[in-house]
């Protein structure tokens, strides 16, 4: 991925990490599931976000796993507009915010490609988010660009 996530997180609050993994698991739904692709892409943005901090745990195995599950059952229980106010109103800024979107397209730019229906789910992403549609646009470019 071409996108500098460090930008966006001068310092990640532990309590923010599962907001970005939800972010992340909304994305990866765009396409019906959570590919092996998309998996790996969300654990190694995850990792280099908490690398070295006393949160790396969080990035890796149970770790993850556990991030991962509690996402996905929030978003079937909840719904993904309901889930998105939710990681909206976790995240402190709109730096933070526009992280969590580039996260969320670095899940869905894993394979190389951002299908039509990862595009709209990102665009709704971006709106609840309160990113502008340009910017989403520009980071789908530093996503892809290359790939």
């Amino acid at each position: 991925m071409k996108i500098d996530l460090a930008q966006y997180f001068p310092s990640l609050a532990p309590g923010m990490v599962p907001s970005l993994v939800e972010t992340m698991v909304i994305a990866a739904g765009a396409d019906g599931e959570l590919g092996s692709d998309e998996r790996v892409a969300l654990a190694s943005a995850l990792e280099g976000l908490l690398r070295g901090s006393e949160h790396e745990s969080m990035a890796t195995g149970a770790g993850l796993d556990a991030l991962c599950a509690e996402a996905e059952a929030a978003l079937a229980r909840d719904g993904r507009e309901l889930r998105l106010a939710a990681v909206k109103a976790a995240l402190p800024d709109d730096k933070a915010r526009t992280g969590a979107l580039a996260l969320a397209i670095a899940v869905t730019a894993a394979d190389g490609i951002v299908r039509t229906s990862e595009r709209e789910l990102l665009l709704e992403l971006a709106g609840a988010l309160d990113v502008s549609p340009d910017v989403a646009a520009d980071l789908v470019i530093l996503a892809t660009r290359g790939a």
